[in-house]
Formats: C-alpha cells, sequence, structure tokens
C-alpha cells in the first residue's frame, strides 16, 4: 500500500481529518490540499499524521495538475455548496484527468442520493448534479454513500428528543434507517481509497434502524419508557419544509433549519433507504447505535436532560 499516494481535499474537516487519521494506520504516503489561508494549527496536525501538504486554491488548474502527479488516486472530503460540490470538485476533476490519475472519490458521503427527486433535497441534488457531470469524463468513479451519520443521533438533529423522552417520527415507525459513525465512515473510505478494484458505489450502514428501535433502546438504557411523537404525515413536513424555506430562505447556509428537515423527510420516506450493503468488504467492526448513544449519555449524564 506503500506506494499508492492518496491526494485529499478537504483533509482539514471532520470527516477529512478522521480519513487522514485512517490512511495513516494504513501507512499510506498523503497528500494534503489546503488553502493558502488555512490556519497553522490545522496544517500542523495534518504533519503530524504525515501528509504531504500542499497549499492551492482550487481554481488553479495548473498547481492542482502538479500536485496530483503520480497519485493513484484523488478522494474529496469538501463540504459545502454548489460552488465547492460541483464547481470546485469539477476543478479537482479536471486536474486529476490531465495528471492521468487512475481514479476519484467524490464527496458523496450521504443517503442514497440517486433515488431522490431532482429538487427533493438541495444539498443532495448538488452531488447528483456532479454525478452526471462526473461521468463524462475520463476516469474510474467511486462513491462512498453511508446513509446518516449516527452523531446526528446526539441531539445533533431532533430524533431523539431527550428531555420530553420521545422520538420523533414522520411517516411510518417501522421504517428502517441506515446510520454510520463518521469514525467507520473514515475507516471504510481509507480502506476503499487503496483499493483498486472498487465499484461504482459503495453502500455502507453501520445500523439500521427505525423509530421504534430508538425507543427501545432509549428506554433500554435509561430505564425510562420512550414513545413515538408523531407530530404529522409525511406530506405535513413537506408542506413544514415549504413554509420553513419561505420564512428562513438561509440560501448561502449549508444547514438551514429546512435542509434538516428535508433530510428527514427522506429518511423517514424510505426512498433513499438501501438494498444491499457492502459492509464486508473491509475488516471493520461497526459501530452499532445503541454503542453510540450508550457512550453520549454517559458522557451527557442523562439525568440532566
Amino acid at each position: 500500500m506503500a506506494d499508492k499516494i492518496v491526494v485529499i481535499a478537504g483533509a482539514t474537516g471532520d470527516l477529512g481529518g478522521r480519513i487522514v487519521r485512517e490512511l495513516s494506520k494504513l501507512k499510506a504516503p498523503i497528500r494534503a490540499l489546503v488553502r493558502q489561508d488555512t490556519p497553522a494549527s490545522k496544517v500542523n496536525s495534518l504533519k503530524d499524521s504525515g501528509c504531504q501538504i500542499i497549499a492551492v486554491d482550487l481554481s488553479d488548474h495548473k498547481k492542482l495538475v502538479q500536485a496530483m502527479k503520480g497519485a493513484s488516486v484523488i478522494l474529496s472530503a469538501l463540504s459545502g455548496l454548489r460552488e465547492i460540490i460541483v464547481e470546485g470538485q469539477r476543478n479537482l476533476l479536471e486536474a486529476a484527468v490531465e495528471a492521468r490519475v487512475a481514479r476519484f472519490i467524490p464527496s458523496d458521503f450521504s443517503i442514497d442520493f440517486t433515488k431522490i427527486a431532482e429538487g427533493e433535497n438541495r444539498n443532495l441534488s448538488f452531488r447528483l448534479e456532479f454525478l452526471k457531470l462526473a461521468e463524462q469524463y475520463n476516469i474510474r468513479l467511486t462513491s462512498i454513500l453511508n446513509g446518516a451519520f449516527s452523531e446526528l443521533l446526539t441531539g445533533v438533529a431532533p430524533f431523539i428528543l431527550f428531555r420530553r423522552e420521545r422520538i420523533l417520527c414522520w411517516g411510518s415507525p417501522e421504517q428502517l434507517m441506515d446510520w454510520t459513525t463518521i469514525d467507520d465512515t473514515a475507516r471504510f473510505t481509507a480502506f476503499a481509497a487503496l483499493d483498486e478494484n472498487t465499484p461504482r458505489f459503495l453502500r455502507i450502514a453501520g445500523d439500521e434502524i427505525s423509530a421504534n428501535s430508538l425507543a427501545s433502546i432509549m428506554t433500554d438504557l435509561t430505564g425510562r419508557r420512550h414513545k413515538i411523537l408523531k407530530p404529522g404525515s409525511l406530506q405535513i413536513l413537506k408542506l413544514l419544509i415549504q413554509v420553513t424555506r419561505i420564512l428562513v430562505p438561509g440560501t448561502k447556509d449549508l444547514y438551514p433549519p429546512w435542509q434538516g428537515m428535508q433530510y428527514m423527510y427522506n429518511l423517514y420516506g424510505g426512498n433513499a433507504k438501501f438494498e444491499s450493503l457492502d459492509n464486508n468488504r473491509y475488516p471493520i467492526n461497526w459501530t452499532k447505535v445503541q454503542e453510540l448513544l450508550s457512550e453520549h449519555l454517559k458522557k451527557a449524564n442523562i439525568r440532566d436532560f
């Protein structure tokens, strides 16, 4: 694996930093592309992980090509709106093709956006737009889809209403949803980056749970019965999304309130549910949601909720 140079964009982000850590464990040579104004603390952290640092602007085609020479794969962990996910990644892609890099892994870490109607989820629509664009280039693509990040269940998104001992549910409480921790996603991605025979899509889920499953897990962990709170149907949620988008546009925000609601709509709607998983492709001990929530409650002290 030591000769497989991985060029990674977005290494200073949460997921990107964890991917770097996992690649380092696998002894992979890493080149991290960073912005010119990246704080020294983040650059030093990447250097400590063994990365070669290359400061470059995503619009500097010539320098991008030079940075990619000799690499076996370009891995994007970029986060942002259309200017990053579509335009920025297109710049990476075009440079990779000119540098004769064999493979490109785009920043597609999400639920299965290929099954979602165009415009139904803004952020996922950007990924779909880039997918259609990228498939026109002569380079091997691998998209890694991990469902939703399990960490959202710790209060980042309102699936579990800790203080009220309720599970917020739209649609069927039996609808299974795909969840994977950020660490497990990073570990899988590191293996995939060094695997020359990856398919076009890799779908993973550390756990598959429903609202009813969440209620049972929280009841077991806390000793207090957690019930389902169902404020309305998926159609009602869709209407609320439309109203919220009018009242709070947040067009330049990555996650305005209505964007989170769109993800919840897709998860509970079931249209983005994975039909099969590639979990067994690499040696990973997948973190279950119950394990994650148990650790969260210990740290947060559930009596405070």
